[in-house]
């Protein structure tokens, strides 16, 4: 897993050029909330303030699941921002008995809190028998953290055909293979590596391709702030370089996160439109960015296609998060340790990887405990 640095100085945001989400997005989101916040008799702009703290693609989120929660109450004539705490944790178990992630759950009660009316005590989801109820489906659904695909299937896929020869392979399975490596070696969110620019200031190789340090575009707001929003750099080093010295060796550089990097990005340069490290190759897009959903989409067909190509029925269900659980799960069972886990995976506490990510399963550094996962079994 690559190793990241804070860098205080703020970048210029020149050349960054990150697509963003349409203005009216903003306005989608949590309209039940901004209905009970008018009725407590608030201005339109304390309001407006107020639901400011969210970012625009998590009130957009928390509008989706309270969708979803206001169709379950109207299939049993229950007002949604009225109902009871036993009403809402009837919903939550539905939604844990339907093999939801407890992270998705979470998702749910922060939406029906932001959008119910409250009860007495505060907010639904701060009522005690809600409380006991997460904590009871933490502990349930934490004995249920198995590795929800095969990491040496994925990586002796990426380390053949049809992702080998990296320099004739097509721009699909080129940036494919880029973005789930990148994924896999970093254990950044989604929304980070969607951040990601070729912008000189932003991304810098090191001569002969043995390193590459890079940084999110500085307007990009990560989901977890490092203190005083410093800019984070994540320096990843080259996988088995060459001069090889045996055929086993060579095997393993072809799954080198910036040998695939440095490859993509010069791919991509007499193509692209944008500075934003992913760009569509699809021809009436092609070069154009990408939204962050199709870059989960691509994680996500990436690990499809590696199952595939070795005669493997891919698991169903898969997501491109799994990524960051898969990854530093690997690499504490190799011997790396939970600050440095923490650290680059973004964590401020080992809790949130103990909980929810650690699954059932002495390099120089993460990325290279998670990529030699492929030159031994499971």
């Amino acid at each position: 897993m690559a190793i990241t640095s804070t860098q205080g100085s703020p970048l210029t945001s020149t050349g960054g050029n990150i697509s963003s989400l349409p203005s009216e997005t903003c306005s989608l989101g949590l309209a039940r909330e901004r209905l009970n916040l008018d009725a407590a008799g608030l201005p339109p702009k304390v309001i407006e303030t107020i639901q400011n703290v969210r970012a625009a693609s998590t009130r957009s989120l928390y509008n989706l699941k309270w969708r979803v929660f206001e169709g379950w109450c109207a299939d049993r004539n229950i007002v949604p921002f009225l109902c009871s705490a036993s009403d809402v944790m009837c919903f939550l178990q539905d939604l844990l008995d339907k093999g939801r992630a407890f992270s998705t759950v979470k998702v749910y009660l922060a939406a029906i809190s932001a959008c119910h009316v409250g009860l007495n005590t505060g907010t639904i989801g701060q009522h005690p028998l809600v409380c006991r109820f997460m904590r009871g489906a933490c502990i349930e659904v934490s004995k249920l953290l198995v590795p929800p695909w095969d990491l040496s299937i994925v990586l002796n896929a990426l380390s053949k055909a049809p992702f080998e020869p990296i320099d004739n392979i097509a721009l699909k399975l080129l940036t494919l293979k880029t973005a789930l490596l990148l994924a896999l070696t970093t254990a950044k969110r989604v929304s980070e590596l969607h951040a990601l620019s070729i912008h000189s200031s932003c991304m810098m190789f090191a001569p002969g391709g043995r390193r590459v340090t890079f940084r999110p575009n500085p307007a990009f707001v990560p989901k977890v702030f490092d203190h005083a929003g410093a800019v984070q750099s994540v320096d990843l080093l080259a996988f088995h370089p060459p001069p090889f010295s045996s055929p086993e060796e060579e095997r393993l550089h072809s799954l080198c996160p910036v040998r695939s990097l440095y490859t993509y990005v010069q791919r991509t340069c007499t193509l692209r439109k944008s500075n934003q490290l992913f760009v569509s190759w699809a021809d009436s897009y092609k070069g154009k960015p990408i939204s962050r959903q199709r870059l989960s989409h691509w994680v996500v067909e990436a690990i499809v296609l590696c199952y595939n190509n070795m005669n493997k029925e891919p698991p169903i269900g898969l997501r491109a998060h799994s990524t960051r659980g898969m990854a530093t799960s690997w690499a504490l069972f190799k011997g790396i340790s939970i600050q440095e886990i923490c650290a680059a995976a973004s964590w401020s506490s080992p809790h949130t990887f103990a909980r929810f990510y650690r699954l059932d399963v002495t390099e120089p550094s993460l990325a290279h405990s998670v990529l030699g996962v492929s030159s031994q079994g499971v």
